[in-house]
């Protein structure tokens, strides 16, 4: 372990779009699949909890922050290549720490169609991954040839019906929830070339819609909950009178923006105040409509039971 820095009680506010939470008892940032297993081995043998941070676009970290290791995967697991195939298409690989923004983006550079709507989320390419990331009708799934994670013993490749990317879910997001361990490293994605000009454009539209419809100059974790089946949550949010509420003043409100982004005016408010507003929605919009609305935001650290 020498050569991995291990910090101690990094605020972890600033590694969260929702600009709150508290500190990681234990911080490190990997280059590589053999550090993040003698990380995890170092954390196995001084009996601490992991948890495994990207770009922190789709947490709401505890104000007691995480009494554990947080090992983040950033700029240090940021590959990016391409290859073309002989079939005019190009193989994309994609570090877990890159940007998924980047990825799209790149994409857009090499003229490739399919990944335009990545261009405007904010997480990191791992992310993606673990959830299913998707905007305006594509998902990530949608292009992922394979992906290479860690499962706690070795390094293991799986392609994409291996993954059993569901909506918001994969085999990676179904591991954790079991408590096992995938660290996901890299992935490998297939697209298509097409006309740059139509890619950009449609680029464009996507990101000025984003612009108009979201509250993007507000920290938040962009979409607060999933989409219930045969319903919009922002729609039953409004209908339940709650589009730019707020429970006090302590920054967290519905944005008046979009109903489905609950977010941190100012960045003032601390996660339990976000997290009593998100409950209280849920709540409400139970009572008025009898649909239970399911967060599609991850609660990190300790919030009280």
């Amino acid at each position: 372990m020498a050569d991995i820095r291990i910090l101690e009680n990094v605020p972890l506010a600033g590694y969260s779009t929702f600009r709150c939470g508290g500190p990681a008892r234990y911080f490190a940032e990997p280059s590589d699949a053999s550090e993040v297993a003698e990380l995890l081995t170092w954390a196995k043998d001084k009996g601490v909890e992991t948890f495994i941070l990207g770009n922190g676009s789709n947490c709401l970290i505890s104000d007691e922050g995480f009494d554990g290791l947080v090992i983040r995967i950033g700029k240090n697991m940021s590959k990016l290549e391409s290859e073309e195939t002989d079939d005019g298409k190009v193989i994309i690989t994609a570090g877990a720490g890159l940007s998924y923004a980047r990825f799209g983006n790149y994409c857009v550079e090499l003229s490739l169609t399919g990944a335009e709507f990545a261009c405007g989320i904010p997480g990191s390419c791992g992310g993606a991954i673990f959830m299913n990331a998707g905007a305006y009708g594509g998902e990530t799934k949608d292009f992922v040839k394979s992906v290479t994670y860690y499962d706690g013993t070795s390094v293991k490749t799986v392609d994409n019906e291996g993954c059993e990317f569901g909506y918001r879910a994969s085999l990676f997001e179904k591991l954790d929830s079991q408590n096992q361990t995938a660290v996901v490293l890299e992935f490998t994605a297939v697209l298509s070339k097409g006309n740059k000009d139509e890619i950009v454009a449609l680029t464009e539209d996507l990101r000025n819609r984003r612009m108009n419809s979201q509250p993007l100059d507000v920290p938040s974790a962009g979409s607060t909950f999933k989409r219930p089946e045969g319903y919009f949550a922002a729609k039953l949010i409004e209908e339940a009178g709650l589009k730019g509420f707020a429970l006090d003043d302590s920054g967290a409100q519905v944005s008046p923006k979009h109903a489905g982004f609950v977010v941190n005016n100012g960045g003032k408010a601390s996660a339990s105040d976000v997290l009593r507003l998100i409950d209280y929605v849920t709540l409400k919009v139970f009572e008025n409509s009898g649909v239970k609305l399911e967060k599609e935001v991850r609660l990190v650290g300790n919030f009280g039971g």
